[in-house]
């Protein structure tokens, strides 16, 4: 399963560590892939995040680059390797054999350039979800300018075949109008959101939680969008 998103800081990391451990509480062993983190010369690694908050049978980054630019645009400055595809796809569907459910997670967008082909030509997370032939999670925010940036997405992935859902990076603990009319919206391709701050919850709380947050798509145990409203509302 991909997580993409609609843009970079939508909660990407947080919804994928919060699939990992409804799914990990069902009884499943999970294997979360990043295949490339940006952003390494300031610390960030989502990979460290996913374990805090999930701790998966296993977490892994294939490769990771100093600067906080979209993967192939962060080789080239480094003059590093930059992530080839069926490298990738390989990697990915080495740890489908040992787990019930790899989840792997993007960078920035859906057509983020991620990597090069071996022909030289990049590819994106779109083009790694064809490939591994697996559905996708779009991660969305909750407010202003959510609509049309989830639609752009929603129709990319369904123009290649690739089935996809939307959760909600981070639901505001006071929504206002704009929040509740983009959630009437979107509940039709919904399967889960987040609370804003999950991230930064005690790990077991987080894990107890997360089931409650996604739908049985997603491992979790929503299953009604009109009682979840009641609660938060």
């Amino acid at each position: 399963m991909l997580v993409t998103g609609t843009d970079t800081g939508v909660g990407k990391t947080v919804v994928t560590a919060a699939i990992a451990a409804a799914a990990q509480a069902a009884g499943l062993r999970v294997a979360v892939v990043k295949p490339g983190q940006t952003g390494t010369v300031t610390g960030d690694s989502d990979e460290a995040t996913v374990r805090r908050l999930a701790d998966p049978t296993t977490a892994r980054t294939l490769a990771g680059y100093p600067e906080p630019l979209a993967p192939l645009a962060a080789a080239r400055v480094a003059s590093m390797a930059p992530l080839e595809l069926y490298a990738v796809v390989d990697a990915v569907r080495a740890d489908a054999e040992k787990h019930d459910l790899v989840l792997v997670e993007g960078a920035g967008g859906l057509l983020v350039p991620m990597g090069l082909r071996p022909s030289g030509e990049p590819w994106t997370v779109a083009d790694l979800a064809v490939s591994l032939g697996a559905p996708a999670v779009v991660v969305a925010r909750a407010g202003l300018g959510t609509l049309n940036h989830t639609a752009l997405t929603l129709e990319a992935l369904e123009r290649r075949a690739v089935p996809a859902g939307v959760v909600l990076g981070a639901w505001p603990a006071e929504p206002e109008l704009v929040h509740w009319a983009n959630l009437s919206e979107l509940v039709p391709n919904m399967v889960g959101a987040l609370p804003d701050g999950a991230g930064a919850m005690d790990p077991g709380v987080f894990r107890r939680s997360a089931p409650g947050w996604l739908t049985p798509a997603l491992h979790g145990v929503l299953d009604d969008w009109r009682t979840w409203a009641d609660e938060v509302s």
